[in-house]
């Protein structure tokens, strides 16, 4: 089976914390989160997860250092996925549960805040095969957006993208495939959704071949291939360094069933991107 692309792999979740937060008992010096998100970006784009990592370290101190507990659970939520990513659980689950305590410190269940920590946390656990300690944070998740209301679709699809992903995981197929339509429905709303429907695309071909098998499920696995390699080239998408990140992500995918003109292209297109040609 091809390595599994997730979401998480290439955009993470966003704590939207707009609001200042509120001083109570001393000077709360706030850290710019826009700006430091826009930072990571920019390492993210140039794959320098070292710059990313002081990055984030840095303006973690000095969240802590201003009392600004807003601050530290972007930044806490922003380092849980940093750490998944270069694949270090211990500190990918301490920050993820450092993120959750400052949620109750805070008082900020049900809200969409909290929705998209708990998914933070999630993929965390998922990414380290503790598939049903991350079911039950997407089904946390899931609870904190439906009390919050008026959801953007995208953070919703993100929800149930992954969500599936655990459930193939946990061989319970039948939801899986429920949440994946609920996924492509969502991103068929958004301006741009085309990325996150063919990744969809190729994580239910995996989901059929862990279902099937691989011969059995051919005849499931290669539309959705088809689908998924006419979404990437959507003339609209931006060709910029989340969609060359995307294309080199597909690529295994493609390759393992057999798409190989499809995988050599995501390859040099991505290259090309991250070269600045």
């Amino acid at each position: 089976m091809s390595e599994i692309l997730k979401k998480e792999d290439y955009e993470e979740p966003r704590c939207l914390l707009c609001d200042e937060p509120k001083d109570e008992g001393g000077v709360i010096r706030a850290v710019p989160q826009q700006r430091i998100i826009e930072k990571m970006d920019e390492y993210m784009s140039r794959r320098d997860y070292a710059g990313a990592e002081r990055h984030l370290k840095y303006w973690l101190a000095e969240a802590e250092a201003g009392r600004d507990l807003r601050g530290e659970l972007m930044l806490y939520n922003e380092l849980t996925g940093h750490y998944r990513k270069t694949g270090e659980k211990e500190k990918s689950l301490s920050s993820a549960e450092n993120a959750l305590k400052l949620l109750e410190k805070l008082s900020m269940e049900g809200t969409v805040s909290a929705g998209t920590t708990y998914v933070n946390a999630a993929t965390a656990h998922s990414a380290f095969g503790e598939n049903e300690k991350a079911l039950a944070l997407f089904r946390k998740a899931e609870e904190q957006f439906d009390r919050a209301g008026n959801v953007q679709p995208h953070l919703l699809g993100g929800l149930y993208n992954n969500m599936a992903l655990v459930l193939v995981s946990l061989k319970r197929f039948a939801e899986a495939h429920r949440q994946y339509d609920r996924a492509m429905d969502l991103m068929g709303r958004v301006e741009g959704g085309e990325l996150e429907q063919a990744i969809t695309c190729l994580n239910r071909a995996d989901a059929w071949a862990a279902e099937l098998g691989d011969i059995d499920a051919e005849p499931k696995i290669f539309p959705l291939l088809d689908e998924a390699w006419e979404l990437l080239k959507t003339p609209s998408l931006p060709r910029d360094g989340y969609y060359a990140f995307v294309l080199e992500k597909c690529a295994p995918g493609f390759g393992y069933y057999g798409y190989f003109a499809a995988a050599e292209e995501c390859r040099k297109e991505s290259e090309r991107i991250y070269a600045g040609n």
